[in-house]
């Protein structure tokens, strides 16, 4: 098909978002939930300190500045051009449509086991709850039930209405981070501040050993804070974009950077002696409850968890539905993926898509232990898939900020406005970003994580073979975007892809 075929395809598919849709607290209220702050306070903590011991909160501050380099080189982008396509179009921008598409193809990955921590997280604490309740009998398949009930009620609301799922999260996260607060609080004024033990976690260690602790520990810290750069997927929907978008980047990341610090040293603590220890632990912070003697908080706790897990997997499905809109939209999948509802303007055929996957990969590993794999598998519960689909996640990002943090430079070069700082920032991000890559190979992790690694692998070449074939030359992809910004416009609206001043030097693909 010749570029202005497939411009004119493009051109005959309803591809308009609803444009002034999210304001400021909207778009961060999508970051934050999808960072999930309540999901690392209420699973990965006992996760971190399996992986990391004492040396969890630090593994989190490292984290938060690493991250922070990807954010600024990210904002480098974000200030400047706004799309749906979040850090895919970012990176064709400034590296070209094919490596654009390996990030695009890294992020599917992201979102999707993210989203599916965030499914069978929801299904742990369901169940708990129904237990507690007497009522899981009344299911002859729980979690596969409650995998459904997520997963459907996820795809309604993002099918529905970009706005109304951005309140529903906002409020859902905000109700249970309080709540969590409030317990962290009261476990520090009960056991004190201090705790030597994690301020020199180090203590009498080699290289080989804090590597051991730090490098898997990063992973499982950027399990818990991915989720900023979402913002950038609302690009075509949110309320003054250039400046709404970077502002909520950086705050999601430093916000729920510093929360996480706060309570994986605070968990640590108050669970220093607890019997069995934090490590074997699936809910800390019901324990934790019962411990200090508030065993009702274990309850309230439970639930906002449960519903925070709810507001990852609908944050998930509603960013990466955007970057499958997005390389829909640009070729790489049917123009079909590409599409809006004419309606609700909501991508609903790759919200669909997307919506399946997180519910057919979480089912098909249960159904596999229901089939008694679970020695083959290594997993025999949604906490177990939950932990596995989070380091999935994780890889999925680091290839994706690398590529990012790469791009930024070469982008502000092409516009002639790059500064010897911009350089400085993407190497720093890189350099960073090589601790969580090695710690997913050394130390050789334990099985089955030790095969995660070649699994990712396996499945970025399969993204290379991809766009190798179904990439789009740099002129079909400018005329297919100035396809783009001539409908994203109706009368009597304001701009949302296009009319951007500051892109307006910008050459069609950068």
């Amino acid at each position: 098909m010749s570029d202005i075929d497939y411009a004119s395809k493009v051109r005959d598919t309803h591809t308009k978002l609803k444009v002034n849709a999210l304001n400021f607290w909207e778009v961060s209220a999508h970051a934050v939930a999808l960072i999930s702050p309540s999901m690392t306070a209420a699973l990965i903590v006992p996760l971190m300190f399996a992986t990391a011991a004492g040396a969890g909160w630090l593994c989190y501050l490292f984290g938060t500045i690493m991250l922070l380099f990807v954010a600024l080189n990210l904002n480098q982008f974000a200030k400047r051009y706004t799309s749906a396509g979040s850090m895919y179009e970012y990176t064709v921008k400034g590296l070209g449509p094919r490596i654009g598409g390996v990030s695009g193809w890294c992020l599917l990955w992201a979102y999707l086991f993210i989203g599916i921590a965030g499914v069978t997280g929801f299904t742990h604490f369901a169940s708990k709850l129904l237990t507690q309740a007497g009522a899981t009998g009344y299911l002859s398949h729980p979690w596969i039930t409650l995998f459904a009930i997520c997963v459907g009620c996820a795809w309604f609301l993002a099918y529905k209405d970009i706005t109304l799922s951005a309140l529903m999260m906002l409020a859902m996260e905000g109700a249970s981070v309080c709540v969590i607060m409030i317990l962290a609080l009261f476990a520090l004024a009960k056991t004190g501040v201090v705790d030597h033990s994690q301020l020199a976690p180090f203590a009498g260690m080699g290289l080989k050993d804090v590597m051991k602790l730090m490098g898997l520990g990063v992973v499982v810290a950027i399990f818990s804070g991915v989720g900023f750069e979402c913002a950038t997927a609302f690009g075509e929907e949110a309320k003054k974009p250039l400046v709404t978008i970077p502002r909520a980047v950086i705050a999601s990341l430093l916000l729920t950077g510093a929360f996480f610090v706060f309570i994986t040293y605070t968990e640590t603590h108050a669970l220093a002696n607890n019997n069995p220890t934090l490590d074997q632990l699936d809910a800390p912070l019901s324990t934790l409850s019962t411990n200090l003697g508030v065993s009702w908080m274990g309850v309230v706790i439970s639930f906002g968890a449960m519903i925070s897990f709810f507001a990852l997997a609908l944050s998930c499905l509603n960013s990466g539905s955007r970057i499958l809109f997005s390389m829909g939209r640009y070729g790489i999948f049917p123009i079909s993926i590409g599409s809006s509802h004419k309606l609700n303007l909501t991508p609903h055929v790759a919200i669909t898509s997307f919506a399946l996957l997180q519910f057919l990969i979480p089912t098909i590993v249960m159904l596999a232990v229901y089939a008694g794999a679970y020695n083959a598998l290594g997993v025999g519960t949604p906490f177990d898939v939950f932990n596995d689909a989070g380091l999935f996640g994780a890889m999925g990002f680091c290839g994706g900020y690398v590529l990012i943090s790469l791009a930024a430079p070469f982008y502000l070069k092409k516009i002639g406005e790059v500064k010897p700082y911009n350089w400085v920032l993407s190497i720093m991000a890189i350099l960073l970003l090589i601790v969580p890559i090695v710690g997913t190979v050394y130390p050789e992790p334990s099985y089955p994580c030790n095969y995660f690694a070649f699994i990712f692998g396996a499945y970025v070449i399969a993204g290379i073979v991809l766009v190798i074939v179904r990439s789009r030359s740099r002129a079909e992809i400018a005329s297919i975007r100035k396809v783009l910004e001539e409908t994203a416009m109706t009368p009597g609206e304001s701009p949302g892809l296009a009319a951007m001043p500051s892109d307006a030097a910008t050459p069609a693909i950068a």
